[in-house]
């Protein structure tokens, strides 16, 4: 299962039953599971984090952003943090399984349903940004909720990536994007007095100054006390623990010392460890030697590539050809999207740029689906199987018997037939990548279009096996048929693809 983190902000963190009832919007979709609600009555902000697959993770989001939407009304709200909407930021971030791609259709996604059903306009921002100057999040709630609703709608430059070019009245605007892990890190520095040197340590401490990398900082009052709010984005470049001593030597050299410090949200186990190995000066600490990891690592249930081997060549009918055909085409996605990351950002590719940013989006998706096809045709036979057992010692037994093997076979044969037509896409998004693609990678285009041309023809060849055992097979002939035009096309996007890497060799 593919997993994704989704942290929506929401400006409310007075109201408990409005704080519960988006929290129970959010809850109420199969497969989530809401990892932490953090409310803050001084920033008047609450920040729900919840773990969902792949393909429900919107739906999830849009029942919480519709709930605010109908129970926060920012012409009423003040609090300390910065706000633009009702939601005022919600961002994927990947987690097992999951891809940054993954993160950035669900963000196009969900932007595009909050901006056509809920009237909301919809910026992007982060890894899902459509414009360099929308990618941090800082910029484009810059003037917050009261500049946007003067701004929106007239200044050419606060277009909406979605939705209504007006502010929504009450609901304001809503920021959606893609990023990796961020950590929302507080650190206090004593009483009100010392804001100014809150002030001051924010500024030396964010990246955008001069900083640490992957740090943003503000320096504000809370609760009677002054405060180093912080957003880590990328632990790699700077971790937990270097931040902190970093505010600690910025408020020393002002004649201030830290008083304590908090999480909001959810923090990933590695930067606690990562401080703690630091404040014991463990030389050679490594994350294996947490013995929970262990335990976790030997227990972890989920199918691997291996097992999957195993089960296909044991004597069991399935997983048969049509699931390997599927596996064989998300492989040869995959290899299509890796090209077009290869080719993405290189100066000397710069014509094909968001043309292979696309095709990489939908390579994501079509390893996504592909995967999805190599369970469904085992489901698929498994239906076959039970209609072959049905009764049929009587008239009736036996047409009843005959219309569920008819209704069984067609369906059997519908799962490899969207096999086939995804593969047949494949090919061609590899024959683009061989094409115009970063020539280094040019071998690694041609064995995805060679990979989705044997795959659409073993997906051509279950759909016509399916066929033949039909009752009925002229209501299947058409399936057939198309199954054969697919493995064509495939043929000739493999043919252009093998050619232009044979040129390059």
């Amino acid at each position: 299962m593919s997993l994704v983190e989704c942290v929506p902000n929401f400006s409310e963190g007075r109201d408990q039953s409005t704080i519960d009832a988006i929290r129970d919007a959010i809850a109420s979709v199969d497969g989530i599971v809401v990892l932490d609600v953090s409310s803050d009555p001084s920033h008047n902000r609450t920040v729900v984090t919840f773990v969902a697959p792949v393909e429900r993770a919107a739906e999830a989001a849009f029942r919480g952003i519709k709930v605010a939407s109908e129970r926060i009304d920012l012409t009423k709200h003040s609090g300390e943090h910065p706000r633009i909407g009702a939601t005022d930021v919600c961002p994927f971030i990947p987690l097992e399984g999951a891809s940054m791609e993954d993160c950035v259709v669900l963000a196009r996604t969900l932007g595009e349903r909050v901006g056509k059903e809920l009237g909301i306009p919809v910026y992007l921002y982060e890894r899902a940004a459509t414009r360099p100057d929308r990618t941090n999040l800082a910029d484009i709630r810059r003037g917050e909720f009261e500049l946007a609703r003067t701004e929106i709608g007239t200044n050419p430059n606060r277009v909406p990536d979605f939705g209504p070019n007006k502010i929504h009245p009450t609901a304001g605007a809503t920021v959606i994007g893609a990023r990796p892990f961020l950590v929302a890190y507080n650190v206090y520095l004593g009483g009100k007095e010392n804001l100014q040197v809150a002030k001051n340590v924010a500024k030396a401490v964010r990246g955008s100054s001069g900083g640490l990398k992957g740090v943003k900082g503000l320096g504000m009052e809370v609760d009677g006390q002054a405060q180093v709010s912080m957003n880590l984005v990328d632990l790699d470049a700077t971790p937990l623990h270097r931040a902190y001593e970093m505010v600690k030597m910025e408020a020393e050299a002002q004649g201030v010392t830290p008083t304590w410090s908090e999480i909001v949200g959810l923090v990933p186990e590695r930067a606690l460890f990562e401080a703690a190995a630091r404040h014991l000066r463990w030389r050679d600490y490594k994350p294996d030697f947490v013995l929970e990891r262990k335990v976790r690592a030997a227990i972890s249930g989920g199918e691997s590539l291996s097992g999957f081997i195993g089960d296909v060549a044991s004597s069991a009918p399935v997983p048969g050809g049509g699931s390997v055909s599927a596996l064989v085409g998300s492989l040869a996605a995959a290899l299509a999207q890796m090209v077009a990351g290869l080719t993405v950002g290189r100066k000397k590719y710069a014509a094909v740029e968001d043309e292979m940013k696309e095709l990489g989006l939908r390579a994501n998706a079509l390893v996504r689906r592909l995967h999805a096809l190599k369970d469904e045709d085992a489901a698929a036979y498994a239906l076959v199987s039970n209609a072959y057992k049905l009764p049929k010692d009587t008239p009736e037994q036996d047409s009843a018997r005959t219309v569920a093997i008819q209704a069984a076979l067609m369906k059997a044969a519908e799962v490899p037939l969207e096999t086939a037509r995804w593969c047949a896409e494949v090919a061609e998004l590899a024959a683009i990548c061989a094409t115009k693609g970063n020539t280094n990678a040019a071998s690694d285009a041609g064995v995805a279009a060679l990979l989705a041309e044997a795959a659409a023809k073993g997906a051509a060849y279950n759909v016509r096996i399916n066929v033949v055992g039909m009752p009925d097979k002229a209501a299947g002939a058409p399936m057939a048929e198309e199954a054969k035009r697919l493995v064509a096309a495939a043929s000739s996007a493999a043919t252009r693809a093998t050619t232009a890497v044979e040129a390059q060799l």
